[in-house]
């Protein structure tokens, strides 16, 4: 990290949940909302853990990723600055059966459990968001599974190359074949095969593990209608 990044800390409003806060809350906030690094691949939470931060990422993405017990796994949802990490704090279940995973790297603000809990008992804005952005979430995880059942993994690798780029706000993104592999809950050699035939399409460029989206109009009619579906609930749902 650069000294100019020290000096410059990014704007807890660059996290949309906080920034749809009235001023007075949000100013509430702020002597208890903590900077963090979320460096890639960092576990912020395993299955069943009693999670003690709420997390408003600013940049990057986190994956929620439900593990099999035989070891196999496949990602149910992903959060960018549009949401929130840690909802098992405010819904009273004090755990989540899956775990959070950071997928790109970047930042959040941490808020602790406790203040978290005074300001959700208020009943005021932020109340009101963390739940709509619940219910968003909730839409999220259940196409995810729909998609998963139902549509061909070439369409799923498209909406995930969508969601992805959405959250971090440009058209590439740096990650690995085997990670995406997992993600999506498939062999590595599958997704060498669906990104190799996107790529000769001529709607995304790959190379060392780093995907850029080439042509998104085309990328967005490839993908099956679980990508809009989403993005409209949340738009709905969400400021």
């Amino acid at each position: 990290m650069s000294k100019t990044d020290k000096a410059s800390p990014p704007d807890p409003t660059q996290n949309q949940i906080l920034a749809a806060l009235p001023a007075k809350d949000l100013e509430r906030l702020l002597p208890d909302l903590k900077l963090v690094d979320m460096p890639l691949g960092w576990t912020m939470s395993e299955s069943g853990d009693h999670v003690n931060f709420l997390h408003f990422p600013v940049s990057g993405i986190v994956s929620l990723i439900y593990v099999l017990e035989d070891g196999s796994s496949s990602e149910i949802a992903l959060v960018g600055n549009e949401g929130m990490v840690g909802i098992s704090i405010f819904m009273g279940g004090e755990s989540m059966p899956s775990s959070t995973e950071v997928q790109s790297a970047g930042r959040a603000y941490r808020l602790s459990r406790q203040i978290m809990k005074w300001e959700f008992a208020l009943g005021g804005q932020l109340q009101h968001l963390a739940l709509l952005y619940t219910q968003a979430l909730i839409c999220q995880t259940s196409q995810t599974a729909v998609c998963n059942q139902h549509h061909t993994l070439d369409q799923q690798l498209c909406r995930w190359l969508l969601m992805s780029v959405d959250r971090l706000h440009e058209d590439k993104l740096e990650i690995t074949q085997e990670m995406i592999a997992n993600l999506l809950g498939v062999r590595r050699e599958s997704i060498t095969q669906a990104a190799g035939r996107l790529q000769k399409e001529g709607l995304i460029s790959y190379m060392r593990g780093r995907i850029k989206i080439e042509n998104r109009a085309k990328l967005e009619a490839r993908a099956c209608e679980c990508y809009e579906a989403v993005k409209l609930e949340y738009q709905r749902l969400l400021p």
